[in-house]
C-alpha cells in the first residue's frame, strides 16, 4: 500500500533534484552541453543589494508569521478548552477553521476588500470612530506591508493550526485539573500549572519544523497584495526565483536563490533539533 506514495515522493520529490545542478552552470534550455561556472551565481547573488533585500524581506515575515501563528494558535486552543458548552465550541471550532480552505486568491482579495481607501471596511469604521479623518492607503504603506501579510496569515490558519494544540490539550489526565481545582487552583493557575506544561512538547516539535520553513515566507500572499510601491519590502525569495527564472530566463540565477534557501531551512531544521537535544526537550529525532 505504500509503494503508490514511494513512488509519487521519488518523482515529484526526489527526481527533480537533479536539476539543482544548474546553479553551477550558465544553463541554456536546448542546450546539450552547458558551460560550467562553479560558485559564480552564488557570488552574484550574494553582490546583489536586492537579492540582500529579498532575504531581509522574507526572514522578517516568516519571522512575523511564525510568532503570531504560534501564540494565536495556542491562546485559541487554550480558550477552546475552557468552554462549557459543547454546542457553542463546535460551532467556534468550524468558523475559525473555514479561513483555511480558502485559496490565497480569495483571502487576499477579502484582505484588499477590507483595507480599500475607497468604501473600504477599516476606513469607514477608524472614520466613524473619530481616529481618523480621511482613509487610509493600508496597502501603500511600505511600513504596514509586513504586519498585513502576518495578520492575514493569522486569521487563515490560526483555527487550523490549534487542532494539533487542542488535541494535546485534551489528553491531559482531567485528574489532574481535579486535583488542582480541589487544592484551590484558580482557572489561570490550571492554566499555566497544567495546560503549558502539558502542550510543551508538542510546541518545542512544531517550533523545530517551523524554523525550518524560515525562509519560505509565502508566495501568493505577497505577489497578491504587493504592488510597485511595496515592492521593496514585498517581494520574498519565492518571487525573486519566478522573476529570473521564469520573467527573465535566468534560471541558474533563479535555481542558485532556491538552493540556498534549502540548505539554509535544513540548517535551521538541525540546528534547532540538537538544541532541543541539549536543552533535554522533545525533538524530532
Amino acid at each position: 500500500m505504500s509503494i503508490p506514495i514511494i513512488v509519487y515522493v521519488f518523482i515529484f520529490s526526489y527526481r527533480p533534484l537533479k536539476g539543482l545542478v544548474m546553479a553551477f552552470e550558465n544553463y541554456r534550455p536546448g542546450k546539450k552541453v552547458q558551460e560550467w561556472v562553479g560558485w559564480k551565481n552564488f557570488g552574484i547573488l550574494f553582490k546583489d543589494e536586492r537579492f540582500l533585500r529579498v532575504i531581509r524581506n522574507t526572514i522578517c515575515m516568516s519571522s512575523l508569521n511564525l510568532i503570531f501563528s504560534f501564540l494565536f494558535a495556542i491562546l485559541l486552543a487554550i480558550l477552546l478548552n475552557e468552554l462549557s458548552n459543547r454546542h457553542y465550541k463546535k460551532l467556534v471550532q468550524s468558523v475559525s477553521y473555514l479561513p483555511h480552505f480558502l485559496s490565497w486568491i480569495i483571502v487576499t482579495g477579502l484582505v484588499a476588500n477590507f483595507l480599500s481607501s475607497d468604501n473600504g471596511v477599516i476606513n469607514n469604521a477608524l472614520i466613524q470612530l473619530g481616529i481618523i479623518k480621511d482613509p487610509v492607503q493600508w496597502l501603500a504603506e511600505p511600513r504596514l506591508f509586513w504586519w498585513i501579510v502576518a495578520f492575514s496569515h493569522v486569521w487563515k490558519e490560526t483555527g487550523w493550526n490549534s487542532i494539533i494544540y487542542l488535541a494535546t490539550i485534551t489528553g491531559i489526565s482531567p485528574e489532574l485539573y481535579e486535583a488542582a481545582y480541589i487544592d484551590g487552583a484558580n482557572r489561570f493557575q490550571r492554566i499555566k500549572y497544567i495546560t503549558l506544561p502539558g502542550i510543551k512538547s508538542t510546541v518545542v516539535i512544531l517550533l523545530i519544523m517551523n524554523l525550518g520553513w524560515i525562509l519560505n515566507a509565502g508566495f501568493e500572499v505577497q505577489f497578491l497584495l504587493g504592488n510597485g510601491i511595496v515592492s521593496d519590502v514585498s517581494e520574498t525569495i519565492d518571487i525573486f526565483v519566478l522573476k529570473n527564472g521564469i520573467s527573465m530566463g535566468n534560471f541558474s540565477l533563479a535555481t542558485a536563490a532556491g538552493m540556498f534557501q534549502t540548505v539554509v531551512s535544513i540548517f535551521m531544521l538541525t540546528s534547532a533539533n540538537y538544541v532541543a537535544k541539549r536543552l533535554g526537550e522533545e525533538r524530532l529525532v
